[in-house]
């Protein structure tokens, strides 16, 4: 399950890369999917750490 966050959070990370290039423009939608990616990668590497 952890896994499956961390891949989840990079392609939101890519995506968010891709629509600031594309459309700058674009709604603040992807900028809170972006902070939810962050905070999933921040959760795994502090429940790995622990």
């Amino acid at each position: 399950m952890g896994s499956l966050l961390y891949v989840i959070a990079v392609i939101l990370v890519i995506i968010w890369i891709f629509g600031y290039f594309v459309s700058p423009f674009g709604g603040n939608l992807i900028h809170i999917l972006l902070v939810i990616a962050i905070i999933a990668i921040l959760l795994k590497v502090i429940n790995r750490a622990a």
